[in-house]
């Protein structure tokens, strides 16, 4: 519903439906196939973003407030500090532009989209009912 209370009373074409599916389907195979990819080059850019601002912020150690240093267990050295607000000006983090999905989400995705390509495919209706579009909107 509208937020005035009226109903939006459209009507679609089965084939554009089906089209928007299939471009949908498409799309979603192609995400989930390079999403190791996407994750391995944001942690790589993440990892780079996290040593410049490493190197920016030990040149400021001389500012630390609340340093503290640990050995752990593996004999790796701990510190931990902070600097006062404005010491520094950090470079832009990375931003991660994809979605992470995991095989049960993705399967479920394609699944019902494959299932509404294939019901939308044996009809004899030209358009797509407010219910049925109302039903497979998320995926367009």
């Amino acid at each position: 519903m509208a937020r005035n209370g009226k109903a939006i009373n459209v009507k679609i074409a089965t084939t554009k439906v089906i089209k928007a599916l299939e471009g949908a389907l498409e799309k979603l195979n192609k995400e989930y196939a390079s999403q190791e990819a996407n994750e391995a080059k944001y942690e790589k850019a993440r990892k780079a973003w996290a040593k410049e601002v490493g190197k920016l912020a030990l040149a400021h150690i001389s500012k630390a407030e609340n340093l503290s240093a640990n050995k752990r267990y593996n004999n790796e050295i701990n510190v931990d500090f902070n600097l006062p607000a404005g010491t520094i000006v950090l470079p832009d983090e990375p931003k991660k532009d994809f979605i992470t999905m995991n095989e049960w989400s993705y399967r479920e995705q394609k699944e019902e989209i494959e299932n509404a390509i294939r019901i939308l495919k044996m009809t004899d209706e030209e358009v797509v009912s407010t219910s049925t579009y109302n039903a497979i909107a998320r995926y367009l």
